[in-house]
């Protein structure tokens, strides 16, 4: 269970985050969609603090704190529980792909080596990369390199997996073995949080759609409830011009 309550966050004069208020449950797959600038990976990177939002509270599993006073402590159990999968892969370029797996469980969980090689090796499996273990990320494409950074995910063992736009950095040809990955990921009822624009993906996958404009969420619902059915304005003009096919009136 994921808990966000009366998250805001600014950088400078820029309210990015203005009082955001959502409840994940757990095996729930929430996907996020807005306009550049709405404030979806401010707020994942404020769920693990990779930023520290500036008033409210964040609570995932059994971990509670108010943002303002999170200890160390308070703020690494967080983090435990939460992995994130950059859009722009993030891998060690220095170390292959079953070092990059391995890395965090054994530098930041203590895994014993040969535990953590052996389950990274099953993960890379279990994402298509069978024959990458000794392979370098210069040597692998994009859609490789991404699915290598989902497999690093997945090896932390988290209670909550962040994809932060993951197949915005692809090659159009690339973006179906990725989502094919996430989506078998979804079946195995992992609890996901996703910001893409890939619509369909969105419909196939998303328990929830939510929709940001502005530091704040405009709508939420299944996805039957957003593409087809949506209430707000707001809503339905950004489907409209990210989707030609929807035929709103506006």
């Amino acid at each position: 269970m994921i808990q966000i309550k009366n998250i805001h966050k600014a950088f400078g004069s820029n309210k990015v985050l203005k009082g955001i208020d959502l409840e994940i449950k757990d095996g729930e797959v929430v996907v996020i969609l807005g306009p550049s600038g709405s404030g979806k990976t401010t707020l994942l990177r404020c769920i693990n603090f990779l930023e520290r939002a500036d008033e409210g509270e964040i609570a995932v599993g059994s971990t509670r704190v108010n943002v303002k006073h999170a200890t160390k402590k308070q703020i690494l159990d967080i983090s435990r529980k939460t992995a994130m999968v950059f859009q722009s892969f993030n891998l060690f370029r220095n170390k292959t792909v079953l070092e990059n797996v391995v890395e965090g469980p054994i530098v930041v969980q203590k895994v014993d080596k040969q535990r953590a090689l052996e389950s990274g090796k099953e993960l890379l499996i279990n994402v298509g990369l069978s024959d990458k273990f000794d392979a370098y990320p210069s040597q692998l494409s994009g859609g490789q390199q991404q699915r290598v950074g989902i497999a690093r995910a997945l090896a932390l063992k988290p209670e909550v997996i962040l994809f932060d736009e993951p197949t915005s950095a692809l090659d159009p040809e690339l973006v179906g073995e990725v989502l094919g990955v996430i989506r078998k990921i979804a079946k195995q009822g992992m609890t996901m949080i996703i910001v893409t624009h890939e619509m369909s993906f969105a419909q196939d996958v998303a328990s929830r759609v939510i929709f940001m404009d502005e530091g704040v969420i405009v709508e939420q619902g299944t996805p039957n409830d957003i593409f087809t059915n949506a209430k707000e304005e707001r809503t339905k003009q950004f489907l409209k011009r990210i989707s030609p096919e929807y035929s709103y009136q506006i």
